[in-house]
């Protein structure tokens, strides 16, 4: 079981950057810094495409409106990254069995990326974008921060990761109306957009003269 906090950790960094932790880990194992790294992750290729994909993240994260399509479509990317770096992690240790440390990865990242999606929501309520870099940088220094702590103090990393999932699990309640009313205006945009287009394709089929 002694991989177990540094799974839990794992999987709550995914869930708000899995790229930044499949490249941290990386670096670690490829460097010496860290012995639980499996080799998987320590490969050239799987470091230049994670570094890549961060990259990306790095700029549409800070992008009102842009981030929240983002963070829909890795829904599914995260808690998958969490679960498949969980397993590797468990099966480089040998203490604890893959499909266990897959289901903590997962759905720890799963119930982080919620909260980073739901908070975005309401980020993106506020007219002006610079509440976007500020959140997305917090993120990011966060995930870095952590996931260098688990290497050297896995038990205290997992703590903290425990009480930010859970303060974040809390804010999204209060935070509740605020995503609320941003569903309502994207709804309000897209039922513009198609009148629009309906407008426009009547005018089209209009008999001139």
């Amino acid at each position: 079981m002694s991989v177990l906090p540094l799974v839990f950790t794992s999987g709550w960094a995914s869930g708000i950057n899995a790229y930044a932790v499949v490249l941290l880990l990386g670096i670690f194992g490829a460097t010496g810094v860290s012995d639980e790294v499996p080799s998987s992750l320590q490969r050239t290729d799987v470091l230049v495409v994670a570094a890549v994909l961060f990259l990306c993240e790095t700029v549409a994260d800070r992008i009102p409106y842009v981030d929240s399509v983002w963070d829909s479509v890795h829904t599914v990317v995260r808690p998958v990254a969490g679960a498949v770096v969980a397993a590797l992690l468990a099966g480089e240790s040998g203490s604890l069995p893959e499909i266990a440390a897959g289901a903590v990865g997962g759905s720890t990242a799963l119930m982080s990326h919620l909260v980073k999606a739901g908070t975005r929501m309401a980020v993106n309520t506020s007219p002006e974008p610079f509440s976007n870099i500020a959140v997305s940088t917090a993120e990011d220094l966060g995930v870095a921060g952590i996931i260098t702590f688990a290497i050297f103090h896995p038990v205290a990393a997992a703590v903290i990761a425990a009480a930010l999932l859970l303060l974040g699990l809390v804010v999204l309640i209060f935070l509740a109306s605020r995503i609320r009313r941003f569903l309502r205006r994207r709804a309000q945009r897209r039922e513009e957009k198609h009148l629009a287009g309906t407008g426009t394709e009547a005018r089209s089929h209009w008999p001139s003269g």
